[in-house]
């Protein structure tokens, strides 16, 4: 029998390290040729780790969300013949399934304590709201200093006045209602440290870095798409079968799509390393996606080529491939502007967060019917705030201003979307 060193492989061009997300394995186990024995992640890609040989696993190197250079031993097995390492003592690491740790925390109060009824019914029972609760003034006094109000602290003295012992049977009893009270909830102890790993720690860097590099200008301009929704509403209801249903995001994409042409420096990406603005003619716009695994931002490739349609048809596929993890490294990558829309959850604005190196991100809200002033009139409208962010080292608040109404326009008067 020897021993078999599986070393993290160079698993991309430039990848000098990976994060372990997910353990297939654990010490003891007999494993198959091509078996999966563990999942890591680069900025790219999630890889899937199989084991060139079949053995029995000896041990693990490396903890779910350590980073683990190219090169570095991951697992050590037992395999027939002389292997490829020398018998050597090894750290044993028992895997772990889930991706995301949950770790109990010390509780905060202790646990309630046995405490014997009162004699009497409190009177705290029928202390209504708001009534100022009795109690002399050393309790009154003991009570502020230990950060309690007296109010949720039922009383047993006469008339319902807080004693001294009604305070410690409180405070014993972690704030617990004693038996016979009611009118008050006891408060919840304990918690959960959650370690921020694989997919979620991945975005959490990426928003940073956003935040961190760019200097974000927000712009919200309110938008009536009456006209717009009973244009959509009518393609909806002569489909051909078989033909994807519309949502407005199609139609904010061919907006976008005759708009960006005269405002060449929001569709690009900023290299400030280089210090050189890469402007594009072409349209690969992101679509943010809400996913098991986060907010991914898969990419219509050449948006400006695709009618109302196949964008649909597009958004419908790109999104699924990013909740079923199937969208390849291509599908995620290389967008010029990001759309980012929560739908019926689009609340009155928002501030969206530019997708460096991209330099601005439009942000759809909730679309609503409100009461608008037309001339002598008053009349409902559907009306959307259309929230923006930029990134105001290239674009100014005058292009920002200037591109949002552009863009307002042809949303108000669909038909413009479509002339030559």
């Amino acid at each position: 029998m020897g021993r078999y060193l599986f070393r993290m492989p160079d698993v991309g061009e430039g990848v000098a390290e990976a994060e372990i997300i997910a353990w297939h394995v654990k010490p003891g186990d007999s494993i198959a040729e091509d078996q999966s024995l563990v999942d890591v992640m680069t900025d790219k890609a999630t890889v899937d780790m199989t084991s060139p040989v079949a053995g029995t696993i000896v041990a693990l190197h490396g903890e779910i969300g350590e980073l683990r250079a190219v090169g570095s031993t991951l697992v050590e097995l037992e395999v027939e013949g002389e292997g490829n390492g020398a018998d050597a003592p090894a750290v044993v690491v028992e895997a772990a399934a889930p991706v995301v740790e949950a770790v109990p925390a010390p509780p905060v109060i202790a646990a309630p304590k046995a405490v014997q009824p009162p004699s009497a019914q409190p009177a705290f029972a029928t202390r209504t709201p708001g009534q100022e609760p009795l109690a002399a003034p050393a309790t009154r006094r003991r009570a502020h200093e230990l950060g309690i109000a007296l109010q949720y602290v039922p009383g047993t003295g006469p008339g319902g006045r807080i004693t001294p012992e009604d305070l410690d049977r409180y405070v014993e009893t972690g704030g617990a209602l004693a038996a016979g009270g009611a009118g008050h909830l006891t408060p919840r102890t304990g918690g959960s440290d959650v370690r921020i790993v694989g997919m979620r720690r991945k975005i959490a860097e990426k928003m940073q870095e956003a935040k961190r590099r760019i200097p974000h200008i927000t712009y919200v301009e309110e938008c009536d798409l009456t006209e717009l929704e009973a244009l959509r509403a009518d393609l909806n209801a002569h489909r051909e079968e078989g033909q994807p249903k519309l949502t407005l995001l199609p139609f904010f994409i061919r907006a976008l799509a005759r708009v960006l042409p005269r405002f060449p420096q929001v569709n690009a990406r900023y290299d400030d390393d280089a210090g050189v603005l890469h402007q594009s003619d072409a349209i690969h716009l992101g679509i943010a996606t809400q996913t098991p695994a986060g907010l991914l931002v898969p990419v219509i490739r050449h948006a400006e080529a695709l009618d109302l349609r196949g964008l649909a048809e597009e958004i419908a596929r790109l999104s699924k491939a990013a909740r079923d993890g199937s969208a390849t490294r291509e599908e995620m990558s290389g967008a010029t502007i990001t759309i980012t829309s929560l739908g019926t959850l689009g609340g009155v604005t928002s501030t969206p967060i530019v997708n460096h190196p991209e330099v601005a991100i439009i942000g759809p809200n909730k679309l609503v019917e409100r009461p608008t002033v037309q001339g002598s009139f008053v009349t409902v409208r559907k009306m959307m705030n259309l929230s923006s962010s930029f990134d105001h080292r290239i674009v100014d608040g005058y292009d920002a201003a200037l591109f949002v109404q552009q863009l307002k326009r042809l949303l108000e008067h669909p038909a413009l979307i479509f002339m030559d």
